[in-house]
């Protein structure tokens, strides 16, 4: 009988601890509503609030995770609330033993791209871009020739595909059709990738998928018997259109939080969109100060914003 009453008092003890740690529900509405107001998350995406646990880091204070649910794409959220329920803070943690910089190039992977500038340099900017895209000639435009003119001789540029297929109907064909350039010779690439950057149109101005993708295909043949490329090679190739190393790279940049073109990459730290030239030419001077090489002299003529 003994042993009962113990064993009926331990999970009464127990339930209770249970009860301490659960989330009321006055609670949880004003942290719903804190966190809905203050995010401006829409009332058809899901919130859910998770159970208080004790704080390691601020006293008198306990953990709530909240997760927010679009459609299946979940992002966890931690906030500490105070235990008198009077006030709530975002709770960040940095880990400081890390450079995020350093992580995120590791996730990018230059193997085998064609490069220009100078050929294995500590500071490497890599762009993900899309030949269709208006954005990305004006950035295209903006890194050749003006600040290959100014830092060729010190970094390393390389290019990525993530095309936006749902608005750029042909910019996958074209990244497809550089690619089989740049598998026998990264000049003919880069002379293609400049080419179509500067006459969109072109291609554009097609009326029909068809000739769209035949433009693309006669502009890469020109390139290949510029270079004198194997032409029975670069024919099969283009033939076959195969996509898996365009999709590779559209993956990899989903990875690393790319959403549009361009996307710069400077050793690391990410510039969005066609921005002005002294944008890039800070993070660049940055990123050679960071691995001690030098930095060059800006003209008067180079300072000035690229134009298209």
């Amino acid at each position: 009988m003994t042993l009962i009453r113990r064993s009926f008092l331990l999970l009464l003890i127990i339930c209770l601890g249970c009860v301490a740690q659960s989330t009321s529900p006055d609670l949880a509405r004003k942290i719903e509503r804190q966190v809905r107001s203050y995010y401006k998350i829409p009332p058809d995406v899901h919130l859910l609030v998770g159970m208080p646990v004790p704080s390691s880091d601020f006293p008198n204070y306990e953990n709530v995770v909240v997760t927010i649910d679009n459609g299946g794409k979940k992002q966890d959220l931690t906030f500490a609330v105070s235990k008198d329920h009077s006030s709530m803070m975002r709770l960040i943690k940095f880990d400081l033993s890390k450079d995020p910089f350093a992580e995120t190039m590791s996730k990018i992977d230059t193997s085998g791209r064609p490069t220009r500038g100078a050929k294995a340099s500590k500071v490497v900017v890599v762009n993900f871009d899309d030949f269709e895209c208006p954005y990305c000639s004006r950035m295209h435009q903006t890194l050749f020739p003006e600040v290959l003119k100014e830092y060729g001789d010190r970094v390393t540029f390389v290019y990525k595909d993530y095309p936006l297929v749902e608005i750029h109907p042909w910019a996958t064909h074209a990244a497809v059709d550089a690619n089989c350039l740049a598998a026998q010779n990264s000049d003919a690439y880069w002379d293609f990738a400049d080419y179509i950057h500067a006459n969109q149109r072109e291609v554009s101005n097609e009326k029909a998928p068809a000739a769209r993708s035949d433009a693309l295909d006669r502009l890469t043949m020109l390139q290949g018997q510029k270079h004198n490329l194997d032409v029975v090679k670069l024919q099969s190739c283009i033939k076959a259109q195969d996509e898996s190393g365009v999709k590779a790279s559209m993956k990899e940049a989903e990875g690393i939080g790319v959403e549009a073109t361009p996307t710069l990459f400077i050793n690391g730290q990410k510039i969005d969109g066609a921005v002005p030239i002294s944008e890039v030419r800070a993070a660049l001077d940055q990123a050679l100060k960071d691995a001690n090489l030098p930095v060059p002299v800006h003209t008067a003529v180079a300072s000035a914003p690229a134009s298209k």
